[in-house]
C-alpha cells in the first residue's frame, strides 16, 4: 500500500474521543495543541520511590492545569547488557502502577513488548505504550489494539514521519481508534 493509499485509508475510521481524568478533572487530547504531559520513572523500582514521584507530578501538573499521564516500565526490556537492573517483578510492579492508578486517580501509562504482555498490562493501566524500536510489529500493535486501551505509539528514528501512518493503520484495522503517537 502506497503512503498516499494509507492516509486516504485512515480517515475513514472514527475518531472516539481521548479523554484522561486527573483527579477530579477531565481533559480531552484528542489533536490538543494544549501541551500535555507524560512524565515518571524509566522503570518500577520500588512502591515508595514510584508512589511519591508520582504523587509529586500529579501535584505539579494539577498546579500548571495540565494534563498528566503518569508512565513507569514495570519490566525494561531493551537494555544494553543483559545483566543491567530490567524489574523487581512483573506482578509486583504492575500491581504498583495499578495502586497508583486507583489511589491516586490518575491515568498511567506503560510499555508492553509482546502479544502477551498486553493483555495482562492491560489490566492495571490505561494506556499501553508499545516502544519505538517495536512500532513496526503487527502483531503487538493489533494485540495492544485489541485490549481497547488507549495506544501510545512511540515513532522510531528510523522511521519517517509520514511512515508512522502504517503503524497507526495497524492498530485501527484491529478495531482501536484510541491512538497518541508521540
Amino acid at each position: 500500500m502506497t503512503k498516499q493509499a494509507a492516509k486516504a485509508e485512515s480517515h475513514k475510521y472514527h475518531k472516539p474521543e481521548i479523554n484522561i481524568k486527573n483527579g477530579s478533572k477531565n481533559f480531552n487530547l484528542n489533536n490538543t495543541k494544549q501541551l500535555f504531559l507524560i512524565a515518571g520513572p524509566c522503570v518500577v523500582e520500588s512502591e515508595k520511590l514510584t508512589f511519591e514521584t508520582a504523587q509529586r507530578l500529579k501535584a505539579i501538573a494539577q498546579k500548571l492545569d495540565i494534563p498528566f499521564i503518569f508512565k513507569a516500565s514495570y519490566k525494561k526490556a531493551n537494555r544494553t547488557s543483559g545483566t543491567s537492573f530490567r524489574s523487581i517483578g512483573v506482578v509486583e510492579s504492575l500491581t504498583i502502577l495499578g495502586n497508583i492508578r486507583e489511589k491516586l486517580k490518575i491515568p498511567v501509562l506503560t510499555d508492553i513488548h509482546s502479544e502477551v504482555e498486553a493483555e495482562i498490562a492491560a489490566e492495571f493501566v490505561d494506556v499501553l505504550q508499545i516502544p519505538a524500536f517495536l512500532c513496526r510489529q503487527t502483531e503487538l500493535l493489533e494485540s495492544a489494539a485489541e485490549t481497547g486501551k488507549i495506544i501510545n505509539i512511540k515513532k522510531g528514528q528510523f522511521l519517517s514521519p509520514d511512515d508512522m501512518i502504517f503503524p497507526i493503520n495497524k492498530v485501527k484495522e484491529a478495531g482501536n481508534n484510541k491512538i497518541m503517537v508521540t
